[in-house]
């Protein structure tokens, strides 16, 4: 039997409810992998489970951080492996639940770039840099050197932007341009709820409409009050940054709802293009997304 469970997949799909049925069933704990439900504060947005959805399984990695902080894959490799290798020990079952793939990736996998070694001299050269002169300063040298891996890290992400940095300069050769096989740590089966492409968008529109009567607008209004800014990296979430550029730009309401849409809309058809090349993943139809269906498949 697979060691590990992982419930993935596009958001809006079902893998909140399908995760907690399966922990009560294989004795197991949820493991967030989700890039927003890390921070406190963000709960309306997020569609973060209540303490009634969790249904008493314990759920890790939900705020674990404040809103103002930066938090990266690596942060949350080191937060949430140990997590894992402990409900393992225990003869627990870890179920990793969540639609962000380089999460999941990182706790499945050891990657060969941990193989660089570190330098201290780089990095504090490029942590220098980024005291005197920002963030934004690295990030543009990064840009420079390896634009491919500029393309899917955010400036305010500075541990992993000079990771990056580390790789070239300690090896000579941009990080995209090198090849990174991933190496499993852990036997495991993934699933995901394959939805229809219409059904599924019809189930986002639904969960953003309910958000907007839940508060999320008055959610994104409090953080910003607090002194959260848009640059921050929580306020890159969708949901998020477009809230808080309408209030800054004076959108209506319906404006901002079909905007917040169209990009999860998007964004979900991003998820689905990632996982569609994991390993051991198998796609169910909502009929086929039971306890009974993931226990043949983990066996």
């Amino acid at each position: 039997m697979a060691k590990i469970l992982v419930i993935c997949g596009a958001t809006a799909s079902g893998k909140t409810s399908l995760s907690v049925a399966c922990a009560k069933a294989f004795n197991g704990e949820i493991i967030s992998a989700d890039s927003l439900l890390v921070y406190k504060g963000l709960n309306i947005g997020t569609a973060k489970p209540t303490v009634e959805e969790r249904a008493g399984i314990p759920h890790h990695m939900i705020d674990v951080v404040e809103a103002n902080k930066c938090f990266s894959v690596s942060d949350y490799k080191n937060m949430a492996l140990p997590i894992l290798e402990e409900l393992l020990a225990k003869g627990k079952t870890p179920i990793i639940c969540g639609g962000t793939g380089f999460y999941i990736n990182s706790l499945l996998y050891k990657s060969q770039f941990g193989n660089v070694g570190a330098s201290a001299e780089v990095r504090e050269k490029y942590e220098k840099i980024a005291e005197t002169e920002g963030k934004e300063r690295v990030y543009a040298i990064l840009c420079e050197k390896d634009p491919e891996s500029a393309k899917k890290l955010h400036y305010n992400d500075l541990k992993r932007v000079i990771r990056a940095l580390e790789i070239y300069d300690v090896t000579g050769k941009a990080k995209s341009l090198q090849q990174d096989e991933p190496i499993p740590r852990f036997d495991f089966a993934a699933v995901s709820i394959d939805y229809p492409r219409d059904k599924l968008y019809n189930r986002i529109n639904l969960r953003v409409d309910q958000m907007f009567e839940q508060g999320l607008i008055e959610e994104v209004q409090g953080l910003l009050n607090v002194g959260i800014t848009e640059e921050m990296q929580c306020m890159q979430g969708i949901g998020y940054k477009e809230i808080a550029e309408g209030l800054r730009l004076g959108m209506t309401k319906e404006e901002m709802k079909e905007i917040v849409k169209n990009n999860t809309r998007k964004y979900a058809k991003r998820q689905q293009t990632f996982f569609k090349r994991m390993q051991n993943h198998t796609y169910l139809t909502p009929d086929e997304a039971t306890v009974e269906k993931v226990c043949e498949l983990l066996k």
